[in-house]
């Protein structure tokens, strides 16, 4: 959400933010809005007063028995209740035209980011690793004679259509070792906490993280009103909805690995094939609650933890800076780590690393108390994924395949794995 104040300061600069966003100017209508609910709320006040003035004169009137000062009085009480009630009525149906207005515009990019229409204007900042050279034409993972058996698009499609997978045997333990290791090293090397979210939430954890009202078509909603969450960037962000945090408890540093549930509204003939896009998958996320003053080192610092599992790994990726017309709605800035995967022969996202500013923190009124002392201050809210373990799988398969059919395992997986590294051309872990 904008800030309102901001845009009375400087309505140039606002216009001149979102315009890159490829937005026509909006501060005129934005702040004759704002001009008219403000002029109802002096209006409304000014009556107030009137009509407290008049209450107090009404007992002197009758106890000097001046009874027609007495009526007059009572009636411009009672008009000046019926003129504040219509005044409120006013201003409340003008502030409600503000915040519709100023809830469905995008977040400003900051200067840096790069101008663009699409992806297209998207800049690469840098690449890791080299892509192996194959002696053969590498597949796609569900063409991988080993991955075959463990992964049954048939099935899933007559449980539940389209877009769903069912995940069995060495595939599947595969996967599930993937968000394992992705979890422990985040803990572990990089200081997030853990957490255990639920799935389901209310819509005003969605709207705190901007998914609504624009863009409830993309989630699942039940019929008792709980969303399904597409990440939980929802349930992390929302832990600091309403509060007011110390600035020394900041930054907040978590993660959490979910079902993530998606319509993938306006994807249709999109990757139709395989595990790439589906309605249904794991992602592990990270979330941090920041300062003002801390929040872009803090997204390079994110960014390096989502590359580090991608180099454990041993995967090819390439780090991108999206462009103005590229970024999500709630982002300043966005980061997206590309992996290579070989049998498409391009780079696919795997990571999309986006600090939001204190966008979301005015939706959900989230602040922290500086340590200097003064009035409280909204927080920096960012997010990330750690990655999305169904898209690390596909990229591990595509990357591991030998022309037989069997996948090599990076080494960081051992472990999880039992000592086991391949996935045998018969779908069997050895």
């Amino acid at each position: 959400m904008h800030d309102i104040r901001a845009i009375r300061e400087n309505p140039a600069a606002f216009d001149a933010a979102l315009s890159r966003r490829g937005l026509a100017p909006l501060s005129s209508e934005i702040l004759a809005i704002d001009a008219a609910r403000r002029a109802k709320i002096l209006a409304a006040e000014t009556a107030t007063a009137a009509q407290n003035a008049a209450s107090r004169d009404v007992g002197a009137a009758k106890a000097a028995g001046n009874d027609e000062e007495f009526n007059r009085l009572r009636g411009l009480v009672a008009e000046k209740k019926a003129e504040i009630a219509l005044l409120n009525e006013e201003a409340a149906a003008e502030d409600a035209r503000l915040r519709e207005l100023l809830e469905a515009l995008p977040n400003a990019p900051l200067p840096e980011v790069p101008e663009g229409a699409d992806e297209t204007g998207n800049v690469e900042l840098r690449r890791w690793g080299t892509p192996r050279d194959f002696a053969f034409r590498p597949l796609e993972h569900f063409q991988i004679a080993g991955a075959m058996p463990g992964m049954d698009f048939a099935t899933a499609a007559k449980l539940s259509g389209s877009r769903f997978v069912l995940l069995r045997g060495a595939v599947l333990r595969v996967h599930r070792a993937l968000g394992q290791f992705m979890l422990d090293t985040h803990v572990s090397e990089h200081g997030l906490t853990e957490t255990w979210t639920p799935v389901l939430v209310k819509s005003e954890a969605m709207y705190g993280t901007n998914q609504l009202p624009k863009f409830a078509e993309d989630s699942y909603q039940t019929t008792n009103g709980w969303w399904l969450v597409p990440t939980s960037e929802v349930t992390l962000t929302n832990t600091v909805a309403g509060e007011t945090l110390e600035a020394a408890q900041l930054p907040l540093r978590m993660t959490a690995l979910t079902q993530c549930f998606r319509s993938e509204a306006g994807s249709a003939g999109k990757d139709t094939s395989g595990m790439l896009r589906q309605h249904q998958f794991e992602k592990v996320e990270m979330v941090s609650i920041t300062t003002p003053e801390t929040s872009l080192a803090e997204h390079d610092r994110m960014t390096g933890c989502a590359e580090a599992i991608l180099q454990k790994l041993g995967l090819p990726y390439r780090v991108m800076v999206l462009c103005t017309g590229d970024m999500g709605f709630g982002a300043t800035k966005t980061h997206d780590l590309e992996v290579w995967l070989p049998g498409q022969n391009t780079y696919r996202e795997i990571s999309s690393v986006s600090v939001c500013g204190d966008f979301q923190a005015r939706r959900m009124n989230a602040r922290y108390r500086p340590e200097a002392g003064g009035k409280p201050e909204f927080v920096h809210t960012l997010n990330g994924s750690g990655l999305a373990v169904g898209r690390t799988l596909i990229a591990v398969l595509e990357n591991g395949q030998h022309e037989d059919g069997s996948v090599d395992l990076p080494e960081a997986l051992h472990p999880y794995l039992g000592g086991k590294t391949r996935i045998a051309a018969d779908g069997a872990l050895v």
